[in-house]
């Protein structure tokens, strides 16, 4: 298990810039190999083996460029600091499986008191659907976003990026708030927790397309579980929701990429061509 190395925004304070001063990829590169968690035998364009990426540059007493060892001790523990002593032993990613599938959350930056979440579904087929209910005053409540037909099939699987300033801002006025999603987000999911990456997806007859606003959602990254809170016949009886994806096939080039979308790969494979 990796452990969780580097509070660096939106896990933490610090900036990359920060990151850096404290010591950077050199000295994560440098704990990880030392610890056995990365192979060091790689061939790499800087010509070594990854241990040539825990060197730092430095300028010698003629002014020439020399390769250093970087320090075992981090610049600033607060941003970064060595297998000994992790931010969690865990590692700040982790897998999530249930009635709903599998999906991926990033708890790095979760609070422990949001590490589970129980609350009712509302369901949305785009994330411009969130903004709207949110400036409707529809969403001052605890309560689980599903946000599906995102996935590689369904429309490529674009970034989620609008998602995050409206469910933090929720979070942040203390209601109990989760994402459920076969789309992506980057990093910067921030504090909500999020379970991203659903596989099926809906398209793909994942029973995230079963859902209905109201349904009671379970997130439980404690456990590793994402239920939809129903018996297993009921879910199985139920038919699944279909949405026009007409607007996303079509213009600025997308038709070209009908076939990779046809042929796209679950997200837990990469979402490569089969």
């Amino acid at each position: 298990m990796i452990p969780l190395l580097a509070r660096v925004y939106p896990n933490g304070y610090a900036d990359v810039n920060q990151f850096h001063q404290a010591g950077g990829m050199a000295f994560l590169i440098d704990q990880l190999l030392g610890a056995g968690l990365l192979h060091g035998d790689v061939s790499t364009i800087f010509g070594t083996g990854l241990d040539g990426y825990a060197q730092i540059p430095q300028l010698d007493d003629d002014g020439a460029l020399r390769w250093a060892p970087v320090s075992r001790q981090s610049g600033n523990r607060g941003v970064l600091r060595g297998v000994d002593e992790p931010f969690r032993a865990d590692g700040g990613l982790r897998m999530l499986d249930g009635n709903l599938g599998r999906a991926v959350i990033k708890v790095s930056s979760v609070p422990d008191d949001r590490l589970l979440i129980e609350a009712p579904a509302i369901v949305f087929d785009d994330q411009d659907e969130v903004a709207a209910a949110f400036k409707r005053g529809e969403l001052n409540r605890d309560f689980v976003a599903v946000v599906r037909f995102q996935g590689p099939r369904a429309n490529g699987m674009p970034e989620l990026h609008k998602l995050t300033p409206t469910l933090a801002l929720l979070q942040d006025r203390g209601h109990r708030i989760a994402l459920l999603t076969d789309g992506r987000m980057s990093g910067a999911s921030g504090r909500v927790p999020a379970a991203i990456h659903v596989t099926p997806e809906a398209v793909a007859g994942g029973n995230i397309a079963k859902i209905r606003s109201g349904d009671m959602i379970r997130l439980d990254a404690v456990n590793g579980r994402l239920d939809v809170l129903m018996e297993a016949h009921e879910l199985d009886a139920r038919l699944p929701h279909t949405a026009d994806l007409s607007a996303q096939h079509s213009g600025m080039g997308r038709e070209l990429f009908g076939l990779f979308r046809q042929a796209a790969a679950t997200a837990d494979l990469g979402a490569g061509v089969l």
